[in-house]
């Protein structure tokens, strides 16, 4: 037993990582071995090397807002602003990518073009410079990043589609009852798709974290959430309320920093943000491995076939005008469930923004006191993601069989009143420990502060919530955009869905300002809940109208 417990105490975070591999494992060889059988032979080549880019791209996603606060000095909110323009730019430049794709129809080269671009803008990521140009520097790199993903992310989408079409083709080919089988397919192939993503997003959480407090190790330092923060605030001469004492009393187990704190706080800072710039070489080595999974298999994937032609013939210019007045409907329907979608990701994304300060400050991230570091925290969605879609899928199978179908916008409603439900947790908790804001929360006493912190189980709870609400509306949407569509305008809405997302990641930099601005917490949290029940109470009231139009 004394063994057990040291682990726990000394590798509390690699005891976690490998809790959750066991748990992971089976549910990646249950997906594995249904996508062999039942679904097309190039989706797993596709699911893997997919997987590898997103493993790159979350290891930075889930540090990003907290490395940028630690490593230049900047506040929650101008980091959250930066970190929401990044998120922006990752979706809208889908769009240009998808251009690009399509005009120079070479998808696969163009795929190739952004891992490469990815890659370059981790290497960047992963230099450790701290001198005046660090900064800018950094910023050329997530541009690069944004550029890469624009090419890569929709565009392997696409050739994922294009496998079902010439599966659905070759069904065809065997009679009606064959093609019915095969297009039901594409919805569990897609989710398949999505899965695996997420497999990539629980493990890469650990990986900043667990290189970072190695490095902090082997300078004889340790981790500490707050430290940086005082750290800047030390050299930049912004100390106040108690910040002193407290940065004070977190270095005095450091021999030497008592009678020269300056250069404790300036070793602290580049040893720390070192680490992190350290852990990006693992983004770059995940893009080389995507780079080669789909290098390798290329030949068996195929090219997206342009459909121009055929939708020319369906659906002539004569057609188009004598069914105006129901495209104006279907658009009016698309319009209104991309307003709801904007608050949806304003809402959800939260994860990286204020529900990360929440993290850094709030909860317990001492690991002698239980607690685990705030970016791995970002594990716990993509874990459920894995874990509790097929439960979502039988219960909506099961509901079908019974003939009790849940129609698309009535499972968008009831994911939004999901996510309210995260949010009025948290307003309990919140109300409970009667936090302030952000803001006076940092001025506390150490001893106040450690206090007042939860346990991550109240990350777990919230993000629980999050996830099946995500569950409820992502994929759903999406599939509603592609029911309602005009058939003329097909791209042209998914494009609109891709800008309202963009739109809703734009916006989600307000939830740290408001963590910090508002007088008491529970606000902040009331906030969202009230645009999640405010969006959920629109649908339902358009709920006939959206069934009808749907159909």
């Amino acid at each position: 037993m004394g063994t057990l417990s040291e682990l726990w105490q000394n590798h509390r975070t690699l005891v976690v990582f490998a809790m959750i591999l066991i748990v992971v494992i089976p549910f990646l060889i249950f997906y594995l071995s249904k996508a062999k059988k039942e679904h097309p032979k190039g989706l797993i080549a596709a699911a893997l090397s997919n997987m590898g880019e997103r493993f790159g791209y979350y290891i930075m996603n889930a540090v990003l807002v907290l490395f940028i606060c630690s490593k230049f000095g900047l506040s929650d909110g101008t980091s959250g602003l930066i970190f929401a323009v990044f998120y922006f730019l990752i979706y809208v430049l889908a769009l240009p990518g998808g251009i690009i794709a399509d005009r120079s129809q070479n998808y696969k080269k163009t795929i190739i073009s952004g891992i490469v671009v990815m890659a370059i803008g981790y290497a960047l990521l992963s230099i450790p410079v701290f001198s005046n140009g660090g900064f800018a520097l950094a910023m050329i790199a997530l541009v690069l990043i944004a550029c890469g993903n624009g090419l890569f992310k929709g565009n392997l989408q696409a050739i994922v589609g294009q496998l079902y079409d010439d599966f659905e083709a070759e069904a065809a080919k065997k009679g009606p009852e064959a093609l019915a089988q095969a297009k039901e397919k594409r919805d569990s192939g897609f989710q398949i798709f999505y899965v695996f993503i997420n497999i990539g997003g629980v493990i890469a959480p650990f990986v900043a974290p667990i290189i970072r407090d190695w490095y902090l190790k082997t300078k004889d330092l340790v981790y500490n959430a707050d430290l940086p923060r005082l750290c800047h605030k030390f050299i930049m001469g912004t100390m106040e309320g108690n910040d002193m004492t407290n940065l004070t009393a977190l270095s005095q187990n450091y021999s030497g920093a008592a009678e020269n704190l300056s250069g404790f706080c300036q070793n602290y800072l580049q040893v720390y943000n070192t680490g992190v710039h350290y852990s990006f070489i693992v983004s770059v080595l995940a893009m080389l491995i995507s780079l080669t999974i789909f290098v390798a298999v290329k030949h068996k994937l195929p090219n997206p076939v342009k459909k121009v032609k055929a939708d020319v013939k369906e659906y002539s210019a004569e057609e188009r005008q004598a069914d105006a007045k129901e495209i104006k409907q279907r658009m009016a329907a698309l319009y209104a469930v991309l307003g709801i979608a904007v608050f949806f990701w304003f809402s959800f994304h939260q994860n990286a923004q204020s529900l990360s300060i929440f993290a850094r400050d709030f909860v317990i991230t001492d690991p002698d006191k239980g607690g685990l570091p705030p970016e791995i925290m970002q594990f716990i969605n993509p874990f459920f993601v894995i874990v509790l879609t097929p439960v979502v899928m039988w219960i909506f199978a099961s509901l079908t069989r019974k003939g009790k179908e849940v129609s698309t916008p009535k499972k968008i409603a009831l994911g939004m009143f999901i996510a309210a439900c995260a949010y009025i947790f948290l307003i309990a908790i919140a109300a409970m420990n009667n936090y302030p804001s952000g803001n006076e929360f940092k001025a506390l006493s150490e001893v106040d502060k450690e206090a007042m912190k939860t346990g991550p189980w109240v990350l777990i709870v919230t993000y629980f919530f999050l996830t099946v609400a995500e569950l409820f509306i992502s994929p759903l949407g999406l599939s509603f955009v592609s029911k309602i569509a005009p058939r003329h305008m097909v791209g042209v809405c998914q494009g609109l869905w891709l800008t309202a997302t963009a739109i809703g990641n734009l916006l989600i930099f307000l939830g740290v300002r408001m963590l910090n601005a508002f007088p008491h917490q529970w606000m902040t949290w009331g906030v969202f809940a009230l645009i999640c029940l405010i969006s959920m109470s629109i649908m339902l009231g358009m709920l006939k109208w959206l069934e009808k139009v749907a159909k």
